[in-house]
């Protein structure tokens, strides 16, 4: 079988025009769609992974299932990542980045950075330094807002200082997507270390947008 294949002919089975052309709107038209919402995708991605079980090369599946035009495709293809991230290691980082970088959006970035990247820098923190201190000054954003996010679910296992000098050395950014990861991680990191994200905000200038995002929950 063409595990790739297959799954996209079992979404085609259940396009909806109408829906499609509301969810392509809702992405500024940037993408196609087969108009499958997310339930009902979650719900088709299962049932096929049930009866055909894990690819037989998940990297070969992802690639190119990311290779794909219609977006719930990538969508299915992070669902899929998201089941087997247990088994990931430091050398799919490599075409993981891939992933990242090839049609990019937030959709897609977000979930691969807190749930992907996140879990396998924890498994193995030698891979922050051997990736994300140079995804953090690239000059893609998807990789520097990746390398921001990654840590948005570590909570007390945040490493504070390296979280710090990531977003100090984007915090001059004119870009929305990173300003708005700035206040998204500061945010997230206010809930366990409120104090000293307080503290950081006073102390570095941060984009207007960044900082009142930062310290949202910050009294």
């Amino acid at each position: 079988m063409d595990y790739a294949e297959d799954l996209r002919k079992l979404f085609r089975e259940h396009a909806d025009a109408e829906k499609a052309h509301l969810m392509s709107a809702y992405m500024r038209g940037q993408f196609q769609f087969f108009g499958i919402r997310s339930p009902e995708r979650k719900e088709l991605t299962k049932q096929f992974l049930k009866k055909h079980g894990n690819p037989a090369s998940l990297e070969g599946a992802i690639l190119k299932l990311w290779a794909f035009e219609e977006r719930e495709l990538q969508y299915a293809a992070v669902d899929m990542l998201e089941r087997n991230k247990k088994q990931l290691c430091g050398k799919d980082m490599v075409w993981l980045k891939t992933a990242i970088t090839t049609e990019s959006w937030w959709d897609t970035v977000d979930l691969i950075a807190s749930n992907i990247i996140g879990p396998l820098v924890k498994k193995e923190p030698s891979l922050r330094e051997r990736y994300l201190d140079e995804w953090a000054e690239s000059e893609n954003i998807w990789l520097v807002r990746t390398a921001i996010l990654h840590q948005l679910k570590y909570k007390a296992n945040t490493d504070e200082a390296w979280l710090y000098r990531v977003i100090s050395q984007n915090s001059s950014s004119k870009e929305f997507f990173i300003q708005k990861a700035i206040g998204w991680a500061l945010r997230e990191y206010s809930k366990t270390a409120p104090a000293s994200v307080k503290a950081f905000a006073e102390n570095h200038p941060l984009a207007p947008l960044s900082r009142r995002e930062g310290l949202k929950y910050v009294q």
